[in-house]
């Protein structure tokens, strides 16, 4: 009898700790048609033609990934989440050999002490200020700030990462990161740290954060492999609008971003950011650059099942490095949205952006830069892309489901 009771609760303790721990498969497929005026290769300001394509992961990028959790007592959780990005078109890995690409993380969380996760991740940055960023209603391909030169979009993930971010206290959220670089002679070379702040209070909130990037390359020159914001080896993000700043020592990113929702119907965003990208001995451009970009997101939802949404941003560099006209962008966006389901929805993307003023580009051998005509680069969907002159339409149509 007592060997029953003992196997009894034994059995029993099993079904608790299994009903105490979690995983949860989930995913995104999106997929589309869109159409660019004026595409060419990146550095490129010559030959551009427009193109009609199948997009990939437009409104959301396509992914699978598991998360899950365990209860560890005293209201403590063990966490994880695996994230694989695709391409919903070819079924290919988004980053070519990074199995886990978007997210790949563990941790420990509380609701009284926060939450401190490692592993390859989004910065502090990111996350307390993505909230209001252009691409919640306007996406990253088409709405993120000209080349996401500000890193509001999903782009930039990090490797090695460690993050706390704290509990909400009274509306406010504090969190920070940083990403060992693991370069032999040096604790700094190829780390990333960023830190930042959150206020929630009712319809209205705002956010503040900062980012330095650093190359593990010494004094600048070809991203190095160490550098923990790169994809094997490749800096994250180059597009037209820094194509000639690609071999930084360092970037560093100021932002602010806040909302207010009006009622259930209206609601407004803005955002602003100062990214400057340093040189080095070994860069190949000689003096600091810095852009500042200001923009603002205004959603409408006349419709249960309908969104939409209007965004306009301007992007400006200072002069320097030989550049007496500086390089500013204006875009402009709208989005339409509409839900067949809690899962799936049918979307609608337009955007136009017009350059103007000088900025520069690098050599073949990427060891100096030349000063050339600011050319169109919309949103960050087309950074592989831009255009070869000074303005760029694009467009697309698509369908999202989610599981």
């Amino acid at each position: 009898m007592k060997k029953a009771l003992i196997t009894s609760a034994l059995g029993l303790a099993a079904v608790s700790a299994h009903a105490q721990s979690s995983v949860t498969l989930y995913g995104i497929v999106d997929a589309g048609i869109g159409y660019q005026s004026s595409q060419t290769s990146l550095g490129s300001t010559t030959g551009g033609r427009s193109a009609v394509k199948m997009v990939n992961g437009i409104w959301g990028g396509s992914r699978f990934g598991l998360k899950g959790s365990e209860d560890l007592g005293g209201g403590t959780k063990a966490i994880f989440q695996l994230e694989e990005g695709f391409n919903g078109a070819t079924g290919a890995q988004s980053v070519t050999g990074l199995a886990f690409n978007r997210q790949a993380y563990v941790g420990v969380t509380n609701p009284t002490y926060g939450t401190l996760t490692a592993g390859r991740q989004y910065t502090a940055y990111y996350t307390l200020l993505s909230p209001y960023s252009p691409t919640t209603w306007l996406t990253g391909a088409y709405g993120a700030h000209p080349g996401d030169i500000d890193s509001l979009d999903t782009l930039y993930r990090v490797n090695n990462s460690l993050v706390y971010t704290s509990p909400n206290f009274h509306g406010l959220t504090a969190s920070g990161s940083y990403s060992l670089g693991g370069v032999p002679g040096s604790f700094n070379a190829g780390s990333t740290w960023s830190a930042a702040l959150q206020y929630l209070n009712g319809p209205f909130g705002i956010a503040a954060g900062f980012q330095r990037i650093n190359n593990s390359t010494p004094g600048g020159g070809a991203w190095g492999a160490d550098s923990t914001m790169s994809n094997g080896g490749a800096q994250t993000a180059v597009s037209g609008i820094n194509n000639g700043y690609q071999t930084a020592q360092a970037q560093q990113r100021v932002a602010v971003t806040g909302g207010y929702a009006f009622n259930s119907q209206w609601d407004v965003s803005f955002s602003y950011s100062n990214v400057q990208y340093i040189p080095g001995v070994n860069s190949a451009f000689r003096n600091e650059a810095i852009f500042n970009t200001a923009g603002a997101v205004l959603h409408f939802k006349p419709l249960a099942a309908l969104d939409l949404a209007a965004g306009y941003s301007y992007t400006r560099a200072t002069q320097s490095n030989g550049i007496t006209s500086a390089a500013h962008y204006q875009q402009f966006n709208l989005s339409q949205y509409y839900s067949l389901s809690k899962r799936t929805g049918l979307y609608a993307l337009e955007a136009y952006q017009r350059a103007g003023g000088q900025t520069l580009a690098p050599n073949k051998a990427g060891t100096s830069t030349s000063i050339i005509n600011a050319t169109a680069n919309v949103g960050d969907g087309q950074n592989g892309a831009p255009s070869s002159s000074r303005s760029q339409f694009a467009a697309g149509v698509g369908i999202i489901h989610r599981f």
